[in-house]
């Protein structure tokens, strides 16, 4: 007798990295439940992606939430007033970013986490990656590790005994690698989008810090980049 697949939730941006986490997910077996995003970005594209992501590998669910993050601002992906930097040729400049949603992984998780115990599932999966430029606090291992322990103190079903565990399956992965396993899983990158800047259609700027590094993972796995670009 078959048993049942185990219950995963899944945030699925439309970018390149959470496509490859859903990938691997389904290959590992889990029944997947994608969780998306409308948290006023400037643009709608990527969530167009995430539900085109999220059709081609045969989500059992697939939620859009809606939160408002542009009323707070202090983010260039929320807040009007602030730009979008054009990374310049010496490199991606290190430090947090103005394009750092402020708490937007705990928030994100937060809302996975309560997903995940109604659908009764130990499983939560996020693309957060460490290697390849992030700056960001909320993407670091310490921190998924710190908030796994909380959901595991804060839940019934933590309480109860049911570990709930916080996959990171890219955290020590470069860009290159990443689009490399996603290849082999049949991740079709072309349906993604990265852009900071995407326009309606999905076109990217070819210039911001997450084209740039998409645009060199490419080149770095030997793969021919199927970005639309402006």
């Amino acid at each position: 007798m078959s048993e049942l697949k185990k219950k995963a939730v899944l945030l699925v941006s439309g970018g390149l990295d959470s496509a490859t986490v859903l990938a691997m997910a389904k290959a590992d077996g889990y029944e997947c439940y994608a969780l998306s995003f409308d948290y006023g970005q400037k643009h709608s594209a990527e969530l167009d992606a995430a539900k085109n992501v999220a059709a081609a590998f045969a989500v059992a669910q697939h939620q859009t939430l809606h939160l408002d993050f542009n009323q707070f601002g202090g983010s260039a992906l929320t807040d009007d007033s602030i730009d979008v930097p054009i990374a310049q040729d010496e490199g991606i400049n290190e430090g947090i970013p103005v394009t750092y949603v402020p708490a937007r992984n705990t928030i994100f998780l937060s809302m996975a986490l309560a997903w995940a115990e109604v659908l009764q599932a130990d499983d939560i999966f996020i693309g957060v990656n460490a290697v390849d430029y992030s700056g960001y606090p909320d993407c670091r291992p310490e921190f998924i590790q710190a908030y796994e322990n909380m959901a595991n103190l804060a839940t019934k079903v933590g309480v109860e005994g049911h570990h709930l565990h916080i996959h990171t399956p890219l955290i020590d992965m470069s860009k290159s690698q990443i689009i490399q396993a996603g290849m082999a899983l049949g991740v079709d990158y072309s349906i993604t989008v990265s852009c900071y800047t995407a326009d309606a259609q999905g076109k990217a700027c070819g210039e911001c810090d997450s084209c740039r590094l998409r645009r060199a993972g490419f080149e770095a796995a030997g793969v021919a980049d199927p970005t639309l670009y402006k």
